[in-house]
C-alpha cells in the first residue's frame, strides 16, 4: 500500500504547486476591494530571497515583527470563507488577494504602529483578535488566511498574527511540533504585552490545529506566572486542536482555575481525518479536536473545566480532510457576530460550515512518513496544494528507509532556546492624543521561568 501511494504521489509531477512569493507589494487598487491591516509577530527566520516571502520556516533566535496589509477582492467575485490566491504573483486586486504593504519592524516601531492603530478607534472598540495558525503553514499562507478570517468574520477587531516556524511541508510534522514548543515563550511575551498595554480593551485568541498547542501552553504559563488570568482576555477559541486530550486536561486546569477565567470554546469534528492520522501517529491517543463531546469521560471533564463545545461533525465541508471547518463562511461569520456582540460561543446557537485546506498530518520517522503518504496521496488528487510536498517526500522516502536500515539509532541533542525571557515594557499614554513609545529590556526572569516549568 505504501509503495502504491508513493508511486501515486510521483505521478502527480508537473501539477501546480503551493503559492509562493505573494508578499510582493502591489500599488494598484480595485473598486470594491477592502483592506485588512495586521501586526505580525513571529519566531521565524528573516529572509530576503526569494522576494515576496519575508520569513522562512526556520527558527529565529527571538521575536521579529512586520506590518502587513492585504487587499481582498469584492465579495461579489469571491467565495466567502476562501482565500483567492493569485495564479501568478503578485496578482490582480480585482479578483485576487494581494499585498499592499509589507514592512519589517523593530520592537519600537511595532509598538508605535500597533498603538497608533488602536488610538484611531474609540476606547470601547479597541478589541484585539490574536490568531495562531497550525501545522504545515508557510508565512504568506498564515498572513492571507488570517486576512480572510478577519475580513469574513466582520467583527470590529484589531488583527494580530502570531506565526511560528512551520516549514510548510507535510512531512516535517515533528519539526513543526518542536517549533511550536520553541515558540511558546515568545507567544506568552506577546500576550503579556497586550494585557499590559493600557490602550487594549479586550483580547480574543483564536488558534487552529497545532497552533493550539503553542497557544494553550503559552496561556498556561501566563496563568501560572501571573497567578491567574487577566480579565482583558475575553475569549479563547480552540479550533481543531492537535493536542492529546490528557495533556489538555492538565493544561486547562491551570487556565480555568478560577470562575473569573475567560471562556474557552472548543471546535471539534469527529470526521476530522487529519487529526485521525495524528492520533494514529500518537499511539492511538485521542486528539482533542476529534473527540465526541457528548460521550464520557469527555463530556464530564469538559463541563467541569467550563469549556464550551461547538460540535461541527454534522457540517459539510469542501475540505476532504474536514480539518478546517471553522474558517469557512458560516462558521467564521458566526464567530464574528458573537465577538461583536460579546456573546459566548456555544453549540446551541451556531450554524456552521467551512474549509481551511488542511492536509493529513504526519510522519515521525520513516514508517510514519510512508504511512502518511498512504493517507495523503489520495487527498492530493483533489487538493493540488499538497502535490508539491508529496512529490518531494515520495522521492526522499526510499533514501530515508535505506539510511534507517544502514545506520544505528542516534541521539539528537537540542539547541538552546530563544533569548526571549524578557519583559516587553510598553510605556505609553492611554489617551487618544498621546504619543506611544515602546522599549524592551532583559529582565532576570530565570526564577519565574523555573517556577512555571516546574509545574509542567
Amino acid at each position: 500500500m505504501w509503495a502504491a501511494a508513493a508511486l501515486l504521489a510521483l505521478g502527480l509531477s508537473g501539477c501546480a504547486g503551493r503559492p509562493s512569493g505573494n508578499l510582493v507589494v502591489v500599488s494598484a487598487s480595485a473598486p470594491g476591494a477592502s483592506t485588512v491591516d495586521m501586526l505580525v509577530a513571529t519566531t521565524r527566520a528573516d529572509v530576503s530571497d526569494p522576494p515576496g516571502v519575508m520569513f522562512s520556516g526556520e527558527r529565529a533566535p527571538g521575536l521579529a515583527f512586520a506590518d502587513i496589509a492585504v487587499s481582498i477582492p469584492p465579495d461579489s467575485v469571491r467565495k466567502i470563507g476562501e482565500v483567492q490566491w493569485p495564479s501568478t504573483p503578485p496578482g490582480d486586486p480585482a479578483r485576487d488577494f494581494v499585498t499592499v504593504r509589507a514592512d519589517r519592524l523593530d520592537l519600537k516601531q511595532a509598538v508605535a504602529a500597533f498603538n497608533g492603530r488602536l488610538l484611531k478607534l474609540k476606547p470601547a472598540d479597541r478589541h484585539v483578535l490574536l490568531f495562531v495558525h497550525g501545522y504545515n503553514t508557510r508565512f504568506e499562507e498564515a498572513v492571507y488566511r488570517f486576512a480572510q478570517i478577519a475580513h469574513d468574520a466582520g467583527a470590529p477587531v484589531v488583527p494580530v498574527l502570531f506565526t511560528w516556524p512551520s516549514r510548510g511541508k507535510l512531512f516535517d510534522y515533528v519539526y513543526d511540533r518542536e517549533s511550536a514548543t520553541y515558540s511558546r515563550d515568545a507567544l506568552e511575551a506577546i500576550l503579556q504585552a497586550l494585557v499590559k498595554n493600557p490602550n487594549v480593551k479586550e483580547i480574543s485568541v483564536l488558534a487552529h490545529s497545532m497552533g493550539n498547542f503553542v497557544t494553550v501552553e503559552a496561556i498556561r504559563q501566563m496563568a501560572i506566572r501571573n497567578h491567574g488570568m487577566s480579565p482583558k482576555i475575553r475569549d479563547i477559541m480552540l479550533a481543531s486542536p492537535d493536542i492529546d486530550f490528557d495533556v489538555f486536561r492538565r493544561q486547562i486546569a491551570e487556565i480555568e482555575a478560577s470562575d473569573k477565567s475567560p471562556p474557552v470554546t472548543l471546535f471539534v469534528s469527529r470526521d476530522d481525518q487529519a487529526l485521525a492520522a495524528s492520533s494514529l501517529l500518537a499511539g492511538s491517543e485521542p486528539r482533542l479536536g476529534v473527540i465526541d463531546p457528548h460521550a464520557e469521560p469527555y463530556k464530564s471533564i469538559l463541563e467541569q473545566a467550563r469549556v464550551n463545545v461547538v460540535d461541527l461533525s454534522a457540517i459539510k465541508s469542501d475540505d476532504p480532510t474536514n480539518h478546517g471547518k471553522f474558517a469557512q463562511s458560516g462558521v467564521v461569520s458566526a464567530i464574528g457576530r458573537r465577538l461583536a456582540a460579546g456573546q459566548t460561543l456555544t453549540d446551541a446557537r451556531v450554524t456552521l460550515g467551512e474549509r481551511i485546506g488542511g492536509v493529513a498530518q504526519g510522519a515521525a520517522g520513516t514508517l510514519g512518513q510512508a504511512a502518511t503518504l498512504a493517507v495523503s496521496a489520495p487527498l492530493a488528487v483533489v487538493d493540488p496544494n499538497t502535490r508539491e510536498t508529496l512529490e518531494d517526500e515520495a522521492v526522499s522516502l526510499g533514501a530515508s528507509a535505506k539510511s534507517t536500515i544502514a545506520s544505528p539509532l542516534t541521539a539528537v541533542t537540542s539547541g538552546s532556546g530563544p533569548p526571549i525571557c524578557e519583559e516587553m515594557v510598553i510605556s505609553d499614554q492611554s489617551t487618544d492624543g498621546a504619543a506611544a513609545s515602546g522599549s524592551t529590556g532583559r529582565a532576570d526572569c530565570e526564577a519565574s521561568r523555573v517556577a512555571a516549568r516546574g509545574q509542567h
